[in-house]
């Protein structure tokens, strides 16, 4: 009788595609999420995995996908070749990982994945663990100038955190993932300073950070560079301006990532590229031309049609409060219809409480997804707690069924929201991003 490591090593001979592999990863693990970082650790070590390029690691509640496209811009616009780690993807497991501006090919993932596999022998992995050194293999065997990392979940034992940073960047602070990361500012700040290290800097870009992020700079003796202290930000309708600690720019074109959030997103990454000068110089015009030309999908991104399309992967009350302030300043329309779909583990009563007042019809959707939100389970919690008489709602199976009734139902000057998850962003991408031309819906790639 053939021996279960025999038929595992059967298996691992016929993986060829990245497919195939992240197949095998979903199943090797008991958990989906298991902090630590002895195991990932263990197999880095094995893999000898080193970074010869500068790493700026970018950890926080909201805002680290921004900023770690805003910085990926200005290093592009500087002429630097920059690898970026990023998570989740919306569509493609290949937009995880960026290498000098391009998503990196399934083939070269594919064998990244072939050497993790080697290396971790008889040490259990969980998906995210077996892909982050599967990627972070691919940035350090790539001839790259800088390396941009997005933290996971939390930071302290994140498995992005077994890499020591250069320059550490930690975005808003908020309650989320509260089973793991506690229930707290103070608790998940902890968490997130995890990522900073002795003697290097630290950038705050949340203009309240809790105490224990300050208290562990300096039990740590980290530079820590403050908002409103060492760097800060002023703007009118046409410009903004940044001033540092010896260095300011102004007249500066607002970031092509619409949201008044994003300015303090741009304030913390002004930070990072002056504290990261020294190595990496970067000219004012490639600052001025990365924050221009900055793209990522699905952060308040508006589609302009009939009726126009809003997409925003907001799924906590802190994101969610942000993306009301945002739809409040696009000004009027007759109805807005939104499509949502969540994470069962999420405070979905604040989400919903905090939208009411703007949504006229909801659409909500099942997500492919163990730990989502059913329809039918959104739609009770919306009812239970929802006011308005005027307001209605229905049930879908998918996010692009529930987006294909909304542009049955919306009238051209109406706007469409689609938020709640980056899958429920994620479901109407498939086959790129939806125009909306009236009662029709062109689907066109991006």
């Amino acid at each position: 009788m053939q021996s279960i490591q025999s038929q595992l090593s059967d298996n691992l001979t016929h993986m060829k595609t990245l497919s195939e592999w992240l197949a095998h990863c979903e199943q090797l693990h008991p958990q989906a999420i298991d902090m630590g970082l002895d195991r990932v650790r263990q197999v880095a070590q094995r893999m000898n995995l080193a970074f010869k390029v500068p790493v700026i690691t970018v950890a926080g509640t909201n805002g680290k996908g921004s900023t770690c496209a805003m910085l990926e811009a200005i290093y592009l616009q500087a002429g630097y070749k920059v690898g970026v780690y990023t998570s989740p993807h919306l569509v493609h497991f290949e937009e995880r990982c960026r290498l000098k501006g391009e998503s990196a090919q399934p083939e070269a993932f594919a064998e990244a994945f072939a050497f993790v596999e080697n290396a971790r022998a008889d040490i259990s992995l969980s998906y995210f663990e077996f892909s982050t050194l599967a990627i972070m293999h691919m940035l350090s065997q790539a001839e790259l100038d800088v390396v941009i990392l997005e933290v996971g979940l939390g930071g302290r034992l994140d498995a992005v955190n077994i890499v020591d940073t250069d320059c550490a960047i930690i975005t808003s602070i908020d309650i989320d993932h509260a089973e793991i990361l506690g229930d707290n500012r103070e608790s998940i700040g902890f968490e997130k300073a995890g990522i900073m290290r002795a003697g290097k800097s630290v950038v705050v870009s949340d203009p309240m950070p809790p105490d224990s992020i300050l208290n562990h700079a300096q039990a740590l003796g980290a530079d820590i560079w403050l908002m409103g202290k060492d760097f800060n930000f002023s703007g009118d309708q046409l410009q903004w301006s940044w001033a540092g600690r010896g260095r300011r720019y102004s007249g500066l074109a607002y970031p092509a990532l619409r949201g008044a959030n994003q300015l303090l997103n741009a304030s913390g990454v002004l930070a990072a590229i002056d504290i990261m000068r020294p190595q990496l110089p970067v000219t004012a015009q490639a600052i001025r031309n990365g924050l221009a030309m900055v793209a990522l999908t699905g952060r308040f991104q508006m589609v302009p049609g009939e009726p126009v399309l809003v997409l925003d992967v907001a799924h906590n009350p802190h994101s969610v409060s942000a993306l009301a302030a945002n739809l409040d300043a696009m000004g009027f329309y007759p109805s807005t219809h939104a499509v949502f779909g969540a994470m069962a583990d999420k405070d979905l009563q604040a989400m919903l409480k905090k939208m009411m007042p703007l949504v006229d019809a909801w659409y909500f959707t099942d997500l492919p997804l163990a730990r989502a939100s059913s329809a039918s389970q959104l739609a009770q919690l919306w009812a239970a707690s929802n006011t308005r008489k005027d307001a209605k709602a229905s049930q879908h199976t998918d996010p692009q069924k529930a987006l294909d009734a909304a542009i049955d139902a919306a009238a051209p000057a109406d706007r469409i929201l689609v938020f709640g998850s980056f899958y429920t962003v994620g479901g109407v991408l498939q086959n790129g991003i939806p125009k909306l031309q009236a009662k029709h819906l062109n689907k066109t790639s991006n």
